[in-house]
C-alpha cells in the first residue's frame, strides 16, 4: 500500500471522482444508477457529505492520479440515524485487486469512529459481488441480511446485500448527545 496515499478529497479531485464512477454506473452493478451524474452533481453531492463533516477521501497514486475514493454518508435523513453512517467505495479499475478498497475502508471506519459514529453499514449492489462483500468482511463487517431482486439492471435482476460493522462503544452504551 505504500504506493497510494489517502487524504481528504478537495474539488479539483471531482473530474476524476467523477470519471471513476461514471465507470461504474456505466458497466457494474455496485451502483444501481443507470445513467452517470455530470460533475455539476457530483460536487453537489461531494459538497452535501463535507457541509455534514462526515468523511469523504482519495487514494493517489504514487504518479499523482486518483486511484479511487470512498465516503460514509448519512444512512438516513432522520435524526434518530445519527449515529450510523453508509460508506461508499469506488476504484479506478487500473487499481482493483491491490489492497486498496481495504485501505479506504479502514480509513472510513477510522474517521467515523472519530467522529463519534456508532454503526457503518454497507450496501452492497449484487449478492455476487464477491470482492466488496469479501473486504467488508474481512474488515469485521457481518452479513445482516439481502434483498432479493431489488434492481433492474443491465436486463437482469439484482439484490441488495447488507452488511453492519459497529465503530467504537457500538451499541454498548447510549450516547449523550
Amino acid at each position: 500500500m505504500s504506493q497510494f496515499s489517502i487524504r481528504p478529497a478537495v474539488a479539483a479531485d471531482l473530474d476524476a471522482i467523477q470519471r471513476i464512477y461514471a465507470h461504474h454506473v456505466r458497466t457494474g452493478l455496485a451502483s444501481f444508477e443507470e445513467t452517470p451524474p455530470d460533475l455539476a452533481e457530483m460536487t453537489r453531492r461531494w459538497q452535501a457529505i463535507a457541509e455534514a463533516g462526515l468523511p469523504y477521501v482519495v487514494a493517489k497514486g504514487a504518479s499523482g492520479e486518483i486511484a479511487g475514493y470512498a465516503y460514509a454518508g448519512a444512512y438516513r435523513p432522520r435524526t434518530a440515524y445519527r449515529f450510523t453512517v453508509e460508506d461508499s467505495i469506488y476504484l479506478d479499475p487500473r487499481f482493483v485487486g491491490k489492497g486498496l478498497g481495504r485501505a479506504l475502508l479502514a480509513r472510513l471506519i477510522e474517521d467515523a469512529t472519530a467522529l463519534g459514529k456508532r454503526q457503518m453499514i454497507a450496501v452492497i449492489g449484487d449478492s455476487a459481488n464477491h470482492a466488496s462483500i469479501g473486504v467488508h468482511r474481512a474488515m469485521g463487517f457481518e452479513m445482516t441480511g439481502t434483498f432479493k431482486a431489488v434492481g433492474l439492471k443491465f436486463g437482469r435482476w439484482v439484490d441488495s446485500v447488507l452488511m453492519q460493522r459497529s465503530l467504537g462503544p457500538g451499541a454498548s452504551n447510549t450516547p449523550t448527545n
